[in-house]
């Protein structure tokens, strides 16, 4: 295992801001791209943070991202949109869908906007909170490279294509449930290769069938088609593993058939001729005005009250508290703001590539 440090919040979220600058993106859409990765760190998901940035240095140095977000909106109702993301920067497009969105909602209820030819946009339970935020529920789905392998398959043909929902309550924080399709995701398997940790066994199998447990080695394997993750309920049928897989199917039909979008195989990054390309993802985005049913303190309780119950409900032997959807995350950012967040040797090594190579000063003592 490598050393872990913890660098202070608002370095970080600069230094990422910095980053997106130096490679050419807007001062304000550098911010939106800093503000989704930093409050992935805050919220504990080390997968979609800071460790990521690199992640998009060498995306929009492949010329996979557009630095510049110019999105067109192809149709539009008093409800609904449609909008081509252009290949700009996934978080800048997925923010502004998801406030068009929720611009629908506060006039009419409810409001829906369909993304195609986006790129990958960070945690998606980001957006659905900036419903929540603002006393709405707010719901997300995208699709992704293929990495899922379909039950009683080796094959990886379904994006990790997560779920998220977030509702406001009364309590110390929102309802909001966040979660890949998969048991793990691709960016868990990056996380524990730079903690020199081994997979847990089940959540990745080879071509084969059989588990992975080494991440360099799923690492390798997934670039050549010859890993895939398992979904949610894992191999087989037998703990319901083809619930996973058809959740993550139906994340790919709202998020290509709903936009005229690619889907699966066509979304690994290739052109036919083999070069690199946009990924070209679809997105989904669902504001829900909560005024426009009933009365949003009554909603609030209501929530609040559902969270609580569960809360209170009997213990199993050994257990010393149940959590809600929400609540971890909550508490990780009151930590991670007090604590900083955690860098390991691994993942300062690539910042300091991106550094150097960008030529970015004033973060020697950090990175």
């Amino acid at each position: 295992m490598t050393q872990t440090t913890y660098m202070p919040v608002d370095i970080v979220a600069s230094f990422m801001q910095d980053t997106f600058q130096a490679l050419g993106v807007p001062e304000e859409e550098a911010a939106i791209c800093a503000d989704v990765l930093i409050a992935a760190d805050l919220r504990g998901i080390e997968s979609h943070g800071v460790g990521r940035l690199k992640y998009y240095y060498d995306r929009i140095r492949r010329g996979q991202h557009r630095t510049a977000t110019e999105i067109k909106i192809i149709k539009e109702t008093e409800t609904t949109a449609l909008v081509d993301g252009q290949h700009g920067m996934g978080h800048v497009i997925a923010y502004r869908a998801m406030r068009m969105a929720m611009d629908k909602a506060s006039q009419y209820g409810l409001g829906a906007v369909a993304v195609r030819n986006s790129t990958h946009f960070g945690i998606a339970g980001y957006y659905p909170l900036m419903a929540a935020q603002e006393g709405m529920m707010g719901f997300t789905v995208t699709n992704a490279r293929p990495a899922i392998a379909p039950t009683f398959s080796t094959e990886p043909m379904l994006g990790t294509n997560p779920i998220a929902f977030a509702a406001p309550s009364d309590g110390p924080h929102p309802f909001c449930f966040d979660g890949a399709t998969s048991i793990i995701q691709r960016g868990k398997v990056e996380v524990l290769a730079r903690a020199e940790k081994p997979i847990p066994a089940g959540c990745v199998i080879d071509a084969q069938g059989e588990p992975l447990t080494d991440p360099a080695q799923a690492l390798a394997a997934f670039g050549q088609a010859q890993a895939a993750l398992l979904p949610l309920g894992g191999a087989g049928e037998e703990l319901a593993g083809y619930k996973g897989y058809d959740l993550a199917a139906m994340v790919e039909v709202l998020s290509a058939s709903l936009c005229a979008g690619l889907f699966m195989k066509d979304l690994l990054g290739f052109a036919p001729d083999g070069s690199t390309r946009p990924y070209m993802l679809g997105h989904f985005f669902l504001a829900i005005d909560i005024e426009h049913f009933i009365p949003l303190a009554v909603s609030r309780f209501i929530t609040g009250q559902i969270m609580r119950a569960l809360q209170e409900a009997r213990k199993a032997p050994g257990a010393s508290r149940i959590y809600v959807a929400g609540e971890k995350e909550h508490k990780n950012e009151q930590r991670i703001r007090e604590q900083g967040v955690p860098v390991n040797a691994n993942l300062r090594s690539e910042l300091q590539i991106v550094r150097d190579e960008l030529g970015i000063s004033g973060y020697e003592t950090y990175f």
